[in-house]
């Protein structure tokens, strides 16, 4: 597989790719739509058996592993127990939103899922959490959930610089889907600082925000 991968690379693309993700210096260079190629064919074999032998030195053997989840087909159980195998190998932001968006098996079990995600949210750990949070933007952003949502974000109180990212685009994407609560919510929210005003720039960052919101939105900034 390492060999295959080797074969993949591309140097032009192995700069752009470590130019995004300045934290990691593994990046053999392989493009993402190879990787689900990859991954698909996998998924239909012995996943299990790659899963168990797969390595870990490339940016690469990690990501593909991820995708190699998100598309078996298998018992939710089953595929949690991998999930939560695959989570601490998480160390930058790309692998770990590949990885969420590809769990769309979340859909078929969304009180499962949400009950398997809290310890992550309750976690030290910076990319713990981003996976968490992750998961929450990308599944559970829907009027059953936004309440709950939006308590759990402003619970997250961690330094890391991925972790303030993430729960400021998650905000931001309750907003755009459910302006009306999380309007109700922004005001008395205790985000700090620097992930509360994050979040109001991405809401005016976006394109489904009418202008008139966008002007209330910025007059909400904290100084």
């Amino acid at each position: 597989m390492k060999q295959l991968l080797f074969e993949l690379a591309d140097a032009e693309y192995q700069r752009f790719t470590s130019a995004l993700i300045p934290n990691i210096n593994n990046v053999l260079g392989v493009r993402l739509p190879e990787l689900r190629k990859l991954a698909r064919t996998i998924a239909k074999g012995d996943w299990r058996t790659y899963l168990k032998q797969a390595e870990n030195e490339y940016f690469e053997e990690v990501m593909l592993q991820g995708m190699v989840i998100g598309y078996v087909q298998a018992d939710i159980g089953e595929i949690l127990n991998y999930v939560a195998e695959f989570v601490p190998k998480i160390d930058n932001w790309s692998v770990c939103d590949s990885f969420c968006i590809g769990l769309k098996v979340t859909k078929l079990h969304l009180e499962e899922v949400w009950d398997f995600l809290q310890p992550y949210l309750q976690s030290a750990e910076e990319y713990d959490i981003r996976f968490g949070v992750v998961m929450l933007l990308d599944y559970y952003i829907e009027a059953d959930y936004i309440s709950r949502v939006l308590q759990l974000l402003d619970g997250i109180k961690h330094e890391g610089y991925y972790v303030k990212m993430a729960v400021a685009w998650a905000v931001s994407i309750c907003y755009v889907k459910l302006p009306q609560e999380t309007m109700a919510y922004l005001p008395s929210s205790s985000l700090d600082d620097f992930t509360y005003n994050k979040a109001l720039q991405k809401i005016t960052e976006s394109l489904r925000v009418d202008e008139e919101s966008k002007i209330r939105i910025r007059s909400m900034k904290r100084k």
